[in-house]
This record gives structure tokens, sequence and C-alpha cells, in this order.
């Protein structure tokens, strides 16, 4: 008989750990989720603890009852670290060093979940791969380049057993709009309440869009299959422009006699110009693959916004 897995998911309040709570408990574990604010109790099957990662009296005992962590947590987005940069520090990288050592100290497996759209900087090469140079441009992609590095180096002087995950662009039911994350959801969103939606630029950045249940089952995949100490790239591996972005949704909306109109406005220093990834390694070694075309998760979420 196989014993359980205790899986202990920080940040699971956010839009990608919702998702993955469904795919861990459907994997046979027992979930436990960790957040800062009350949680949706959607989830009947997981157990829910309200409170700061950060706290060593809260987290301790936590990652002692379990077998993995998984880090999903992360108090800002690259716009709000570009404005505030000392506090990206101060509210990510301590309390996750913290995390990381305990983690090691007692023997437990953890997961990172970094960030694929901001850690490389400006590509040299597209689509990019995980041996790709890594020159952050935001002080997001900075903090989550270093989260990284602390990972291999108590891995190197505790032995602490780690994967970690840099996803692209995820979208998909349930995002929150007007974040500053999160293209797809904002547009469809700012749609529906028949508002013009800002691209910077010309035609906005390019991204590679990954729908959410492919990241969730990405994430899952690397978990169950990938190797210690190895970083893998989650992306569906195509490039889009905002304003392809947008043609792509006037397409879906004309069947609601709906369209989305645009403002340009100023290109803003942190945006890296281009980022889509290659996530041949995780397929190789886990047979992950993503499943849903952007054509149709875009559908997906414009029917769970106009359709309600």
């Amino acid at each position: 008989m196989t014993v359980q897995k205790k899986t202990l998911l920080i940040g699971g309040n956010g839009f990608i750990g919702k998702s993955l709570i469904n795919k861990l408990i459907a994997s046979g574990r027992s979930v436990s989720i960790v957040a800062r604010s009350n949680f949706d109790d959607a989830f009947s099957e997981a157990v829910f603890y309200k409170g700061d990662f950060g706290d060593d009296e809260f987290i301790h005992p936590l990652i002692k009852s379990h077998d993995e962590i998984i880090h999903l947590a992360y108090a800002s987005v690259p716009n709000t670290s570009f404005e505030n940069p000392l506090l990206d520090l101060q509210q990510n990288l301590t309390p996750s060093v913290q995390l990381f050592l305990e983690t090691a100290k007692q023997n437990k497996k953890l997961l990172l979940v970094s960030s694929g759209g901001t850690v490389y900087g400006e590509a040299t090469k597209l689509p990019v791969s995980e041996n790709h140079p890594k020159h952050p441009i935001s002080p997001y992609g900075l903090t989550k380049l270093t989260l990284e590095n602390y990972a291999y180096l108590y891995g190197i002087t505790h032995g602490l057993d780690y994967r970690i995950v840099r996803p692209s662009n995820p979208y998909g039911i349930g995002q929150v709009p007007f974040r500053g994350q999160g293209f797809v959801a904002t547009a469809v969103a700012a749609a529906k309440l028949k508002q013009p939606i800002n691209i910077f630029g010309k035609t906005g950045t390019i991204r590679d869009y990954i729908y959410i249940d492919d990241l969730a089952s990405g994430i899952l995949s690397a978990l169950l299959y990938g190797k210690q100490s190895e970083i893998y790239n989650i992306g569906f591996g195509v490039g889009l422009s905002n304003l392809d972005v947008v043609e792509a949704l006037n397409n879906i909306l004309k069947s609601y006699q709906c369209s989305l109109a645009v403002e340009h406005v100023a290109e803003r220093p942190f945006d890296v110009k281009a980022n889509i990834l290659d996530a041949s390694k995780l397929t190789n070694e886990t047979n992950w693959s993503p499943q849903t075309g952007f054509t149709e998760g875009l559908k997906l979420v414009v029917a769970s916004v106009f359709d309600h």
C-alpha cells in the first residue's frame, strides 16, 4: 500500500494555486494550503492554514508535517516591484530564504515556482531555453532569479531537494483582471465593461500564453518526475503580441456584438520585448505537453465572462 503524499502549497489562494490544488488532489495527494487571506471554501478536500509563511513559529510545524512544499507565494508583480524595489525584496526574499533553509533542515522536497517571463531579460535567441543567459530588467525578475540562486546554494550547502519551474504567461477562467498581470483577463474584462485597453508601444510585448490547466499539469509533472536540482520552463512555445491577442479576442467577440478598443501608450522600461519559452526539456523528461491552444482557451475565458 502506498502512503499518501502530504503537500503543502504556499500561496495557494492565487490564480495558479487554485488550479494546481485540483491537480494535486487528483494525483492522490493530501493538500494543505497556506495563505495570508481567507480562502475560498470550494476545496473541501484541502486543509487551509491562514498565516504568514515568513513566521517561523507558524510555518515550522507545517513543513515538519508535510512531505513536499510548493512555493507559489509572491507579494508583488513587475509593475509594483519597479515602483518599490526595496519593498519587493523585504516582502519576498527574506521569508523565502528562511523557508528554503527550514525545508532543507527537515529534509523535505521543495518545488519553487519562479518566473519564465522575467528572469531571462531580453532574449538573444527565441524560443528561450533554460540555459539562456539571465539578465533581468525588473526588480521582480531579479528577485525571482535570486531566489533560484538561494535554492541552488542550499542544495549545495544543506542538501536541499529542490526543483524549479519557470512558467510563461498563464491565462484562463477565474484570473482576476486589472492587477498588473494577466493581459488576457484584463482585455476580456475591459471589453465587457466597454473600456479601451492600454497597449505599451505599437504592438505591445510578445508573450508566450499558456492555459492555466496546462500550467498546473506542468507544475505537477515537474514535481512528480522532474530531476533534483533541475530547472524547467513551462510554456506553449508560441509568441503573441498584445495586439495579436486583441485581434483574436475581437474575432471571438463578434458573436457577442462587442469589440475591444485599444489605446497606445509609451513603452515601459521594465517590460521585456519578447519572451517565448522552450519547454522541450520538461516534455522530454516527463512527457508533459500543453493541450489547449490559444484560440480555444480564449473562447473559454470569453464565455466565462460574457455568458454569466
